[in-house]
């Protein structure tokens, strides 16, 4: 078994570097750890202990290929709470809350650059 350490940072790509940086700070309440603007690359630390996400700009300041990848997934305690605070911050969320009765009530939004995060409930007892 690999000897992993207990962090996690989920890359993604991003068209321009400064303005995904305050909308992951200003928006989401992430913190910056460093930021290598030159280079377009920072990480910026989430609630969950261990777990940041990284913004890589893309080479070239293109949009981002939206072909497949991850779905970040942010755990809440209340959801409509949650959502009703980052859409007063202009967010806008793919679609009504989804509802999984007894297991999660999940609900999508994106990025700047289209990426996909998500909110997710739990709604069991563990």
């Amino acid at each position: 078994m690999p000897a992993f350490k207990p962090e996690l940072t989920l890359a993604i790509t991003v068209s321009d570097f400064k303005r995904s940086a305050e909308w992951y700070t200003s928006v989401l309440g992430f913190q910056p750890v460093y930021a290598v603007e030159d280079i377009g690359w920072g990480e910026f630390s989430t609630p969950l202990a261990g777990a940041n996400v990284g913004l890589s700009q893309s080479m070239d300041g293109e949009p981002v290929s939206q072909s497949g990848g991850a779905t970040i997934t942010l755990g809440v305690l209340d959801i409509d709470a949650t959502r009703s605070e980052l859409e007063s911050k202009g967010v806008a969320f793919d679609g009504p809350t989804q509802d999984l009765p007894g297991l999660v009530r999940l609900a999508t939004f994106r990025d700047p650059d289209g990426n996909a995060l998500m909110l997710a409930q739990s709604l069991g007892d563990g």
